[in-house]
């Protein structure tokens, strides 16, 4: 998988990229500069807000909720650029957990990330999303079909929320599933990572036992998106009927969305 457009180098944005370029089972390719993904849009400096603008977007899809919100700040108002805001569930849901992962000693992290309850909690919490947010999910198709591109995807750190977003729009572009998980894992490359910010900056509070406990938080792990497409398997019977039964795309519609978004 190649990328067929220069990437920028965005300074107040993580993880900004254009999925464009990924192939289909049919031999088909994404169009370029019709979907993007990225962190959220808060800290965007002027040249990035520059940048973004020149994009020519139609709709930003900000995954984030209320908290994240109150944490980081609304999206930079981009000329001409509708936002939606469809909060999505977030997989380190809820104040007091956000609180422990950048306020909590080592003994509380332990208790709620040690012995694989911090992955656990991931992969979880992708499967919950595709059988929880069909209609959410369903609402991004059919503006993506009918009005909505060129479009850019994000939640907070643009790995999970919009990941997740991102996944499903391409399975229903007919994208490979290993492209999908390849430009997935690109989320882990050091300079789009989310910024993990601890409140105590104190050499314990970050010591490599602080940063295993937080790392399956904050990494892109192939498992918890394969386990979202087994929940698609095991609940749907197959992407087709996820598709058309989950999130209410008929034929036309998905053919719409083909249309829209493929070379």
């Amino acid at each position: 998988m190649t990328q067929q457009i220069q990437e920028p180098e965005l300074s107040g944005v993580r993880n900004f990229r254009d999925v464009g370029g990924l192939p289909t089972s049919d031999g088909r390719r994404v169009r370029t500069g019709r979907l993007f993904r990225s962190g959220h849009l808060a800290h965007a400096t002027e040249t990035d807000t520059e940048f973004l603008g020149s994009l020519g977007l139609h709709t930003v899809f900000d995954f984030r909720n209320g908290a994240d919100h109150a944490l980081e700040g609304p999206d930079v108002e981009l000329p001409g650029v509708r936002n939606v805001n469809i909060p999505l569930s977030d997989p380190a849901d809820g104040r007091e957990f956000w609180k422990m992962v950048r306020d909590g000693d080592l003994e509380q992290l332990r208790g709620i990330l040690g012995d694989g309850k911090g992955a656990a909690r991931m992969a979880n919490s992708y499967r919950s999303m595709i059988k929880s947010r069909t209609a959410e999910h369903g609402r991004v198709l059919h503006a993506l079909a009918e009005d909505s591109v060129p479009a850019l995807m994000h939640c907070a750190a643009g790995k999970d929320r919009a990941g997740l977003s991102i996944a499903v729009t391409l399975l229903a572009l007919g994208v490979e599933r290993e492209a999908i998980v390849a430009d997935y894992l690109e989320s882990n490359a050091p300079h789009r990572r989310y910024r993990v910010r601890r409140s105590d900056d104190s050499a314990e509070a970050r010591s490599p036992e602080v940063t295993e406990l937080l790392a399956p938080l904050f990494d892109a792990r192939a498992e918890y998106l394969l386990g979202a497409f087994d929940t698609i398997e095991e609940t749907w019977g197959g992407v087709d009927r996820y598709l058309e039964q989950g999130l209410g795309l008929t034929p036309e519609t998905r053919s719409r969305l083909r249309e829209r978004l493929l070379d």
